[in-house]
């Protein structure tokens, strides 16, 4: 929750103050006037003039009362003092395209004479949906008046909510202030993400990927790093040498756990995708990498996200890799936030990327890739020979942008990714990614998961 009150003509500080601009002063105040005020104030002036020229004198009277009016409402306006402080509440600060949040405003009289009229103002960037306006008639002194407003987008990004601004206006419409608060929040949209099934990938070493803890093997006993014996150790576990030596019970250590990896590589090159828009070959990539890193977190996998920038999230711990050390809530959390806001690159080529994956352990290396020269497609082919296994998910722009079938180059690509080992599939518009997953792991689309990821063969 974001907690703020009227900066600069409330008082400029934290706890708002009066309606009147310190630093405009009455001119600014002048200039918040209406259009009713200035046809007044117009009006007045002129009546005046005729009165004078006409030597009228009931005639100048009406002028200067329709010309001090706006100026005695501007004075009031400007004199009032009261402070109000306001906060915003958005729940939740993180949602899937398409989703909805809601925006809690709430307004506080801290002063202790009553408001005129209140009329509130959020920004809101457009894909988010209309301004939303508010009106208050009267808020005593102390009290609070609270409005909810909802957003949503078709289009993932990150997006700034406010300032709120807080529109001040006298009894006969003559003139109106705007203060703006200071806090704002921001509305994070992430790619919508789709259920897989739990299949074994195609090409992927049984036992390896269920995401369990599995054991490094031990050389022999001077391999062995003992630990001190604590209570309830099991007494067929104390190394007898170790325990000579340091001159107390000690134990071996319990096995060491090493977690299946998985890398998801994302193409973001601008020239391998074409169009643009939620059903764009672009976005069903980033929404079909989102899916895949969420669905590898929940089997127990250690993941990273990787751009053909060569660039890796969440890129702490091992190799960049997160979901061992690091809670893989959080992990899953930084990379929706970091595929919320990815964006195309300039980049014509994937060698970043091949430089990441050329020194890095084997893992489960799953690919999105957009179209593929024939540089390119050897390039991605020799990503596979440090791979366990390796699935690529090709998408051709042609064939999204007229909605046929696959080109002759793109099938071409895809034969030579299959005889570098990839498990590469072409990916037709509009194709749900679960029914591509059954593919990839040798099932038909309409049959039901099989064999768990790494269950035994």
């Amino acid at each position: 929750m974001t907690t703020a009150a009227a900066t600069d003509g409330q008082r400029g500080g934290d706890r708002g103050g009066r309606p009147g601009d310190e630093r405009g002063g009455p001119r600014a105040a002048l200039s918040g006037l209406t259009t009713r005020g200035r046809s007044f104030l117009a009006a007045g002036v002129a009546a005046a003039v005729c009165a004078y020229v006409l030597g009228q004198g009931d005639l100048l009277r009406v002028g200067l009362l329709l010309a001090v009016l706006p100026l005695v409402c501007v004075a009031a306006l400007y004199r009032t003092r009261y402070q109000v402080a306001g906060s915003r509440r958005l729940a939740p600060h993180r949602v899937t395209v398409g989703s909805e949040a809601r925006v809690h405003l709430r307004m506080e009289n801290v002063s202790r004479l009553p408001t005129g009229l209140l009329m509130l103002q959020d920004h809101v960037p457009y894909m988010l949906g209309p301004r939303p306006r508010f009106v208050l008639d009267r808020v005593e002194a102390g009290g609070r008046r609270e409005v909810s407003y909802r957003v949503r987008s078709d289009l993932r990004g990150r997006f700034p909510l406010g300032p709120l601004q807080l529109r001040l206006s006298d009894p006969f419409g003559m003139c109106e202030l705007t203060r703006s608060f200071s806090a704002y929040d921001t509305l994070t949209v992430v790619p919508r993400t789709e259920p897989l099934p739990p299949v074994r990938l195609a090409g992927e070493a049984a036992g390896y990927g269920d995401g369990r803890q599995r054991s490094l093997a031990l050389a022999g006993d001077d391999d062995i790093i003992p630990r001190t014996y604590r209570h309830g150790d099991d007494l067929r576990r104390v190394h007898w040498r170790s325990t000579a030596r340091y001159g107390e019970l000690m134990v071996r250590r319990e096995e060491q756990p090493q977690q299946a990896r998985c890398t998801v590589l994302l193409d973001t090159r601008r020239i391998a995708f074409q169009g643009a828009g939620p059903d764009s070959a672009f976005e069903w990539a980033v929404s079909g990498a989102a899916s895949a890193l969420g669905h590898m977190l929940e089997r127990g996998y250690a993941v990273r996200l990787l751009t053909d920038t060569g660039s890796a999230v969440p890129g702490e711990g091992a190799e960049g890799f997160a979901g061992s050390s690091q809670d893989s809530a959080a992990a899953a959390g930084l990379v929706m936030d970091t595929l919320a806001v990815v964006d195309h690159s300039e980049g014509a080529g994937l060698s970043r990327a091949y430089d990441v994956l050329r020194g890095g352990n084997e893992g489960l290396l799953i690919a999105f890739l957009g179209d593929l020269d024939e540089e390119q497609a050897a390039l991605a082919a020799r990503m596979r020979r440090r791979s366990g296994a390796a699935v690529a998910f090709v998408l051709d722009s042609e064939s999204w942008l007229t909605g046929g079938a696959v080109s002759g180059k793109a099938d071409e690509r895809l034969r030579q990714l299959r005889e570098a080992g990839w498990t590469a599939l072409a990916v037709p518009p509009g194709a749900r990614l679960a029914d591509l997953w059954r593919q990839a792991g040798g099932l038909p689309v309409d049959s039901p998961a099989g064999d768990t990821l790494g269950g035994r063969s």
